[in-house]
């Protein structure tokens, strides 16, 4: 069964069991990955690793939301957007502890001999396929500037 494919089981089943926060999310999830199939020329079907991208982006902007309402006291608004990030983060894979992104930002160093910050698009470029869908860009970036800087 193919991510798309679980996640329309899911809402069938949050449907029927009446946990709106998760039918509410999945929909909206679902509805993200119809409208990149249908952007651009023709229609297409997403493979699971263009699905991962679709639900990578929709946890950040949940995440986003949840800082901004934090901000502005808005508690509730800040924890349903929390909620929703989390019901999108089950259906991505194992994100990567420090340890583990930290060991991959030394062998990618390593392997791209980047000597200063100038550097970090050689780093930026092996790093990418490695890390997609299993950390956060932002964060990543930010360690390797730090790494690089040090």
């Amino acid at each position: 069964m193919g991510l798309k494919e679980k996640l329309q089981s899911d809402l069938t089943e949050a449907i029927r069991s009446r946990n709106e926060l998760v039918s509410g999310t999945i929909r909206m999830v679902l509805t993200a990955i119809t409208n990149e199939e249908v952007a651009g020329k023709e229609a297409r079907t997403l493979s699971d690793d263009e699905i991962i991208t679709v639900l990578s982006r929709e946890a950040k902007k949940r995440r986003e939301a949840a800082e901004a309402f934090a901000d502005a006291g808005r508690v509730d608004k800040a924890e349903l957007e929390k909620s929703e990030g989390e019901v999108i983060t089950a259906y991505l894979p194992k994100q990567f502890s420090d340890e583990e992104l930290s060991a991959l930002i030394e062998d990618a160093v390593a392997k791209s001999g980047a000597s200063g910050p100038q550097d970090m698009g050689k780093v930026m470029g092996i790093l990418k396929p490695q890390i997609a869908g299993k950390a956060d860009g932002g964060k990543v970036s930010a360690a390797v500037k730090a790494a690089l800087n040090k």
